[in-house]
């Protein structure tokens, strides 16, 4: 049967990034439906959905939903990485042939999926813009950002095309014949600033006024580059993160390393998805971003003690609810890194 690349429109795990790509397809007159929890889809039902932030404050009329119980025609998988196979089950009945778009952090979404329906409807898809769940039908998108998909299976790239062409009217999406490297990228760049953000409650651009936590930073992407080239995979450029960056701050001497990074997001006062989680209650992706690290640098033989060190501490203000002072990060990196 013939996939179809418009049509009903599900997102499925309508947090922050859910709810602004569905709520600007809504917008752009797209059949949408948002797939979320009870207090933001009752909400989004009788007020609708607003969106601050570069959209001025706009409110938008987008049906919302507890449970998928329709067939789709697209589905976007928007939950958290740890919540994707439980998704999965849930809606198993409801695929069918659609086309799924998963949008997580992290590289093992997609193998996740593929257990669940063919592979061949699956495209993969990765983020490049914040976005912050404020209240129950309340979310706020700061900057314009970028989507980048892939076929991570087949290669339909008529498919792609028009999928991104779809996405492209909520947010500016391209096409790239190595997701697997851009998701490789994007977990290097989520590594060296969700983490820092997440154990000390501080926007990114705060914690590069630091310099024991600038230095943890370059130090985690450092690692994580040398293990996953070593792990044999090869990351590519990003929207805003060219790889020749990249690579400088990798290979360059650690002081240069810290400098480029202060300079690159001296400005960034936005908050990561995991200190939003923090912040909220809910538990983090740290196992699948500096975690996976942890565990490749583990598979291949490599210490990674910078990622070991963010992954622990993160985990620590998951269980305690309090965020590290500077002079706890400080006694832990002097031990571990």
């Amino acid at each position: 049967m013939e996939q179809k690349v418009n049509g009903k429109i599900a997102v499925v795990g309508a947090g922050a990034i859910g709810s602004v790509v569905g709520g600007l397809l809504a917008k752009a007159g797209e059949d949408v439906t948002l797939i979320a929890r009870k207090e933001h889809v009752d909400t989004i039902n009788s007020d609708g959905l607003l969106i601050k932030g570069i959209a001025n404050g706009v409110r938008i009329k987008v049906k919302a939903a507890e449970k998928l119980d329709f067939h789709p025609d697209i589905i976007l998988l928007a939950v958290k990485t740890q919540d994707v196979e439980e998704a999965c089950r849930q809606i198993e009945a409801y695929i069918g042939q659609a086309v799924v778009v998963t949008l997580q952090n992290g590289v093992r979404s997609d193998g996740i999926v593929a257990g669940y329906m063919p592979v061949e409807n699956i495209i993969s898809g990765m983020v490049m813009f914040n976005a912050q769940y404020l209240q129950p039908g309340q979310v706020t998108y700061s900057h314009a950002g970028k989507i980048v998909i892939g076929d991570p299976y087949v290669g339909n790239h008529e498919r792609l095309a028009n999928i991104a062409s779809l996405l492209s009217k909520a947010v500016k999406t391209k096409v790239t014949d190595n997701i697997s490297g851009v998701h490789w990228s994007k977990l290097l760049v989520n590594n060296l600033s969700n983490g820092v953000e997440a154990m000390t409650g501080m926007s990114i651009a705060e914690c590069m006024n630091d310099r024991v936590l600038k230095k943890i930073s370059a130090l985690t992407l450092r690692e994580g580059y040398k293990v996953i080239r070593k792990a044999g995979y090869h990351p590519a450029g990003l929207p805003g993160a060219p790889l020749l960056l990249l690579r400088f701050i990798v290979y360059s001497p650690l002081s240069v390393a810290e400098w480029a990074l202060r300079q690159s997001m001296k400005n960034l006062r936005t908050l990561s998805s995991t200190l939003q989680s923090i912040r909220r209650g809910k538990p983090t992706e740290i196992d699948y971003l500096n975690g996976e690290i942890v565990q490749l640098g583990i598979k291949t033989g490599m210490e990674t003690p910078a990622n070991k060190l963010v992954t622990n501490m993160v985990k620590d203000v998951e269980k305690t609810g309090k965020f590290a002072s500077i002079a706890e990060i400080y006694s832990q990196a002097q031990e571990r890194v």
